[in-house]
């Protein structure tokens, strides 16, 4: 069987050949594909083709990708958590190092200097880009995952005291935390003792605008804020307000709006924190090799709206369904495939939110018993998806 992606955007091609032999990528299927391979494309006002069953994007947000449309339609949406992490760890530390010296502000002195004393010149004034040293100072970090996690066992070595929040960190990314790293239950300790602080959070309900009036209120005076995360963490009235009575002493985003460019003290990339070659080709590695997955096991990892599932296919056949979170559901599938006398060899059903996602594995090499059992589940108002996968 041979299954149809369509990319967008520039995903690296060494990446997509982790798709292997059976996908046809963006070919002559590819207006009604069984997937979606993205970075940056904006997904909202997309109508999704009958046939799409999964979306991965080769990065870690999905704020382009219209996550509750995608699950009510049975599309399993992917991310590509950790595969930028060295990259962005890398932007974050250079941001520190930049403020600290102030180095963005002294080249642009300097290559405003002209004539024959460019030297004596610079001597003359070099005293106001002194700077300090980061060794000693205090980082906060926000949110401890793939890249938090990198940042504060780095920013350790360099020297800087750390402490770090996220009420959420996962056991596996708790490991990766060095035991120097301060772990605080409050975030008012991260914004009252520290000298920097870099948010890695995703942009939620719960975290818009973190660092607001409030927030700013409690820091001392020359913090730095660097955010790599998501604009809309900051409001940018009261980081204004910071900025002019001196408590915030620079701050620098990966996000830039035109309200933010040209500001003093404050310093605008575009968006470039993950876009290295590296980190380009991880992305598209791991999207390439999560789609596959996916469309020849059905099993999920690294999805955004279901549930991570994963089970050995050894059966003769497997059937996968996206259906509603409701009672009785498991009981209702059992039943099904007993009413045609075929045996279970293995179920693993897991919930997230009003949907769940089910691998039936069954001990049959009828394919018409399979098919008349497809088409009962294609029937039932409670179930979304189906799709049939042959064993080995």
């Amino acid at each position: 069987m041979v299954f149809s992606v369509k990319t967008y955007n520039n995903i690296n091609q060494i990446g997509l050949k982790e798709l292997g032999n059976h996908f046809q990528i963006d070919g002559d299927l590819a207006e009604n594909p069984d997937a979606y391979i993205i970075r940056s494309q904006n997904l909202h006002d997309t109508v999704f083709p009958e046939n799409l069953k999964a979306i991965a994007r080769a990065g870690a947000g999905t704020n382009n990708i219209p996550v509750d449309k995608a699950t009510e339609k049975g599309i399993v949406v992917f991310n590509t958590p950790g595969a930028n992490a060295n990259a962005v760890k890398e932007a974050v530390l250079a941001s520190i190092l930049l403020s600290a010296r102030d180095y963005i502000a002294a080249n642009t002195w300097v290559n405003k200097l002209s004539g024959d004393d460019v030297p004596k010149q610079i001597e003359a004034g070099k005293k106001q880009f002194a700077g300090s040293e980061i060794a000693g100072k205090t980082l906060g970090v926000i949110g401890l995952g793939a890249i938090g996690a990198r940042i504060a066992n780095d920013a350790y070595r360099l020297g800087m005291k750390v402490y770090g929040y996220d009420p959420y960190v996962s056991i596996e990314a708790a490991w990766n935390i060095s035991h120097h790293v301060k772990r605080v239950s409050d975030l008012k300790e991260i914004f009252e003792n520290c000298d920097y602080i870099t948010v890695h959070v995703p942009l939620t309900p719960d975290t818009k605008g973190t660092f607001n009036a409030d927030a700013f209120s409690l820091m001392q005076k020359g913090t730095t804020i660097i955010n790599f995360a998501r604009a809309e963490l900051v409001e940018n009235d009261a980081l204004f307000d910071a900025l002019e009575t001196g408590v915030v002493k620079r701050y620098i985003t990966d996000f830039g709006t035109e309200e933010l460019l040209n500001k003093p003290n404050v310093t605008v990339f575009p968006h470039v924190g993950g876009s290295t070659g590296e980190a380009e080709l991880n992305c598209a590695i791991m999207a390439a090799q999560t789609i596959r997955r996916f469309m020849e096991t059905g099993e999920i990892v690294n999805s955004v709206n279901f549930p991570r599932v994963q089970q050995v296919l050894s059966a003769p056949y497997r059937i996968t369904l996206i259906n509603k979170n409701v009672p009785n559901i498991v009981a209702s599938i059992s039943t099904a495939v007993s009413d045609f006398n075929i045996n279970i060899d293995n179920i693993i059903n897991r919930s997230k939110g009003e949907y769940a996602y089910t691998l039936l594995d069954l001990d049959e090499t009828d394919k018409s018993k399979i098919d008349e059992l497809v088409a009962k589940f294609e029937a039932s108002d409670n179930i979304v998806r189906v799709r049939l996968i042959k064993g080995k």
